[in-house]
């Protein structure tokens, strides 16, 4: 299995399918706690629609909301980009707070074995991991996929 991760911002929606289809992505895993973005830019990801244009593609669509960190967690990482005079959107890389227990409270306590049994039965050979945020560094979701990496031995390839 190959596993991917992908965030929208800065993307078209054109280029956000375009990505998914040039590697022949078959299994999407929304990992946000909230699956909607404001606003009509990014609309395209609202789950709903998403789940829509995914289904046309044939991309198997999942949510997994306990990979997703909760809303003190993410409260912890807004308190790092104020200080830092940072916009979510802007954001280069995860504060240490935020790393550490979204690490100790979601993803140490998430059963990795039986959800890569899930998607060896499900058929996925390519598996992408969304969030919003552009860079890896600065979502949960790259934490999410060097875990699976760490415990399974795949290669892991940010978009």
């Amino acid at each position: 299995m190959e596993i991917f991760t992908i965030g929208v911002y800065n993307s078209t929606e054109k280029e956000f399918f375009e990505k998914l289809t040039t590697l022949k992505i078959d299994t999407f895993c929304d990992v946000r706690q909230r699956r909607g973005v404001r606003g009509s830019k990014y609309a395209f990801v609202n789950s709903i629609r998403l789940q829509k244009r995914l289904a046309e593609l044939n991309i198997q669509y999942l949510y997994e909301p306990g990979l997703a960190p909760t809303t003190e967690i993410r409260n912890l990482q807004k308190e790092v980009d104020l200080n830092l005079g940072e916009q979510k959107r802007d954001r280069q890389q995860l504060g240490k707070v935020f790393i550490l227990e979204f690490s100790n409270r979601i993803i140490n306590k998430f059963d990795l074995t039986r959800f890569n049994s899930f998607l060896i039965s499900s058929g996925a050979k390519k598996v992408v991991f969304f969030c919003v945020e552009e860079f890896p560094n600065a979502c949960h979701r790259s934490l999410v996929a060097n875990k699976i990496r760490d415990e399974f031995n795949y290669e892991v390839k940010h978009l």
